[in-house]
């Protein structure tokens, strides 16, 4: 969702989108194959599932990447291309969003990240949620950067 979120904001090239999410996808699943062959007895290999409604799971998502996206957007601004900090301010986000909605949804924020296990696991179940729900954040950050930006 980040290079969707680049994309949308005219920073990553349109044509290079569809093989750096392929990449993306394909590095989710070779993790998930290493866990499987280390972990066998595991069954769904860190998949992504709601703890409780599907609805308070998506909303969570949203918000989550909303806020990641944002960060990620504002930190690689131009006028901050040499922010030391970078790593650190986009690592605490992820942590801050994973303490918060980990619980609750898994805080996945990563289609890849979710359809990875799903698909090694063989358990797709919600996987809606986590293709729907960062794509509709990164859209909202997008849209709401571009008014901050203005």
């Amino acid at each position: 969702v980040v290079t969707l979120g680049f994309a949308l904001s005219k920073r990553f090239p349109v044509k290079n989108i569809a093989p750096y999410i392929g990449f993306q996808f394909a590095g989710g699943i070779v993790a998930s194959l290493l866990l499987w062959f280390l972990f066998p007895e595991n069954e769904l290999l860190g998949s992504t599932l709601p703890k409780d409604s599907a609805s308070q799971s998506f909303v969570i998502e949203v918000i989550l990447t909303f806020f990641l996206v944002f960060v990620i957007l504002i930190i690689s601004e131009e006028t901050h291309t040499h922010n030391k900090f970078a790593g650190i301010i986009i690592g605490l986000t992820v942590f801050l969003d994973a303490l918060v909605g980990g619980p609750i949804s898994g805080a996945s924020m990563n289609p890849a990240r979710s359809f990875a296990p799903a698909l090694i696991s063989g358990n797709f179940t919600h996987l809606w949620i986590y293709f729907s729900a960062p794509v509709l954040g990164a859209v909202f950050s997008v849209l709401t950067f571009r008014v901050f930006k203005k």
